[in-house]
C-alpha cells in the first residue's frame, strides 16, 4: 500500500476535532477504574484502536477490489471491530480477549499486525469499563480534517500521557528537541536513516516530515500543507519501505512504535525487537549500516558483560550504556552518514578510560559538528540530567566543533514545563549554517581540544567574560556610612522621647 503523504501538522485541526476530549476521557474512565499505569492504558487503547482501523481498512479495500482476500473473513470475521460495539457484560469481554489474543495468527495479517498483537492480552477486566473505552473509540471521528489526517496527531497527543518516571533510563524526548535534531541532520530522500533506541518512533516520524517538507511546494506549505509533492515515484516507494528502522529493546515501547508509525502512514517501517548493544546483525558487527542515525538512548544502567557485543566492546572495556550507544552510533553510520544524538553530559567530560577512548575516536573517525548543550530541566518531570546533542559526520577528521549553550527552549525549565516565550532554537538554525559565533556559540579547533585530553566539557572552552564596574571611593564610601548611621541615632532618640523612655 503506497504512503498517503501526511500534511503538516494543524493543531487547530486536531483541537477542533474534539479528540483531544477524547482520549483525555479514555485515560481518565481507565485509571478511575483500575489501570492505573499510563503505559498499559495506552497499550490497551492501542490494540482497541489498531483493531478498529484494520476493520475499516479491510471493508475499504474489499469495495475497492472484489479480488482482494478479506483479513476478517470466515473464522477471523468473529473479530471485526462491528462485533464488539454491540455486545456487553461477560460476552464483550470474552470476544475481546479472544481478538486481542488470536489476532496475531491472522493469516492474512501484515507482520507489522503480528509483531503489534505477539503475546497481547486484555487488562480492562471492569466489564462496564472496556464497553466504555470500545465505544469512546467507535465514536472518534477519524476523518481528515480540513485535508489533514487527525488521526497521527492524536496519537502523538495520547502517548502525551506517558508520565511515567523514566524506567531504566527512558523517557520520551520533547518533540521540539526532536525536531531540531532532525533539522541539523538534514535527512534526505533515498537515505536510510535508524534509530537504535526508537522508544515510540519520534524520532523516525520527525524525519519523514522534514523529508516532506524539503520536498513540498513553497505555496502548499505556506497553506499548512506538506504533502512531499516534488517527490519521484521511486523515492516514495523507498520511504514506504526502506527509509525507516527502529529497534527498541522494551516489547511494549516497539508496539506503540509500530502503532504509531502506522498512524503516520509508514506500516511497512521496519521496527524490531532487538538490543542492539547485545544482538548483531546476522551474527556480524557492525553489519548493516545507514546513511542517517538519529537516537536519545538510555542514559542509565549497565549492561552484564557477557552480554555485550564483543566487537562493540572491543578496546573500550564498559559496561556504561551510553558509552556503548555512541560507539554503536559511530560504527553503524555509513561513510558520509550523519548523526545527531542526545548523550548525557559525563560522555562529553568523563575520565574514565573508556570515555577518553571513546571521544578521540569520535573526533578522529568523525567530522564533530556541533556539540547543543542542553539545559538540564529539559527532560522534566521525567529527569534533570544535563545533556548535550551530538551533530557529526563518518569519514572526515574533526577540525572545529560548533558550541552553543542552549538556556531555553520556549518551556519553562521545572516540573510543569509550561510554556515560555524565550527559545534559542530558533538563534541556533540561524546561526548553525555559518556556524557563526556569539555569547551563545563559539567554534573550538581540534588541537585545543586535544591539548585538553580530547574533553569535550563546554566549560573549558566558554569565553570568560568580564565587566569593569566603577565604585565610589572609599572616602566618600565611609562618609555615607557615618551619615546614615547619625541618622539611625536621631531618629531612634525621638522615638524613645515619644514615648516617654528615658524622662
Amino acid at each position: 500500500m503506497a504512503i498517503n503523504p501526511p500534511t503538516k501538522a494543524n493543531s487547530s485541526n486536531f483541537f477542533s476535532s474534539g479528540l483531544r476530549q477524547r482520549v483525555d476521557q479514555l485515560m481518565d474512565i481507565l485509571y478511575s477504574n483500575g489501570v492505573n499505569n499510563p503505559m498499559d492504558s495506552i497499550e490497551q487503547i492501542s490494540y482497541l484502536l489498531f483493531l478498529r482501523l484494520l476493520t475499516e481498512k479491510d471493508e475499504t479495500l474489499a469495495e475497492l477490489d472484489k479480488k482482494y482476500t478479506r483479513i476478517f473473513s470466515g473464522q477471523w470475521a468473529r473479530f471485526a471491530w462491528g462485533n464488539f460495539v454491540t455486545l456487553a457484560g461477560d460476552e464483550l469481554f470474552n470476544a475481546a480477549r479472544d481478538a486481542i489474543e488470536s489476532l496475531h495468527e491472522l493469516p492474512n495479517l501484515s507482520d507489522t499486525g503480528k509483531l503489534l498483537f505477539g503475546r497481547a492480552t486484555l487488562k480492562i477486566y471492569d466489564r462496564p469499563t472496556l464497553r466504555a473505552v470500545i465505544q469512546g473509540i467507535e465514536e472518534m471521528d477519524l476523518t481528515a480534517q480540513d485535508g489533514h489526517d487527525v488521526k497521527g496527531d492524536m496519537y502523538e497527543y495520547l502517548l502525551s500521557k506517558l508520565s511515567m518516571s523514566g524506567t531504566n533510563g527512558q523517557f520520551r524526548t520533547p518533540r521540539h528537541i526532536i525536531d531540531l535534531i532532525v533539522e541539523l541532520v538534514d535527512p534526505k530522500p533515498g537515505q536510510r536513516i535508524c534509530d537504535p533506541a526508537c522508544g515510540t518512533a519520534g524520532f523516525l516520524i520527525s524525519a519523514l516530515q522534514h523529508i516532506l517538507r524539503q520536498n513540498t511546494k513553497p505555496a502548499d506549505l505556506k497553506r499548512g500543507h506538506n504533502d512531499g509533492s516534488l517527490l519521484k515515484p521511486a523515492q516514495w516507494k523507498f520511504l514506504e519501505s526502506q527509509a525507516f528502522t527502529g529497534f527498541d529493546n522494551d516489547a511494549n515501547m516497539v508496539k506503540i512504535a509500530i502503532l504509531n508509525l502506522y498512524l503516520h502512514q509508514l506500516e511497512r517501517a521496519r521496527i524490531e525487537h532487538f538490543n542492539p548493544l547485545t544482538t548483531g546483525f546476522g551474527g556480524v558487527y557492525p553489519g548493516e549500516r545507514f546513511e542517517i542515525v538519529l537516537a536519545n538512548p538510555p542514559f542509565s544502567g549497565k549492561v552484564q558483560e557477557e552480554s555485550i557485543l564483543a566487537d562493540l566492546n572491543y578496546k573500550l572495556n564498559t559496561r556504561a550504556t551510553e558509552l556503548l550507544f555512541l560507539k554503536w552510533f559511530v560504527d553503524h553510520l555509513a561513510p558520509g552518514g550523519r548523526a545527531g544524538v542526545i548523550v548525557p553530559n559525563g560522555v562529553l567530560f568523563g575520565a574514565t578510560k573508556a570515555a577518553t577512548k571513546l571521544r578521540e575516536a569520535l573526533l578522529i573517525e568523525c567530522d564533530l559538528q556541533a556539540i547543543i548543550n542542553l539545559p538540564s530541566g529539559i527532560f522534566k518531570p521525567y529527569a534533570g540530567v544535563a545533556t548535550a546533542a551530538l551533530i557529526f559526520e563518518k569519514g572526515t577528521p574533526t577540525k572545529s566543533v560548533w558550541f552553543y549553550d542552549l538556556g531555553a527552549d520556549g518551556l519553562s525549565l521545572d516540573d510543569k514545563r509550561s510554556p515560555i516565550e524565550a527559545s534559542d532554537i530558533p538563534d541556533i538554525l540561524a546561526k548553525w549554517p555559518g556556524r557563526e559565533e556569539s555569547t551563545k556559540s563559539y567554534c573550538v579547533a581540534i588541537e585545543k581540544i586535544k591539548e585538553n585530553d580530547w574533553s569535550l566539557a563546554a566549560g573549558r572552552y566558554r569565553a570568560v567574560t568580564s565587566e569593569a564596574v566603577n565604585h565610589d571611593a572609599p572616602a566618600d564610601i565611609l562618609r555615607e556610612v557615618i551619615k546614615l548611621e547619625n541618622e539611625v541615632v536621631l531618629r531612634s532618640e525621638a522615638l524613645l522621647t515619644k514615648i516617654g523612655v528615658g524622662k
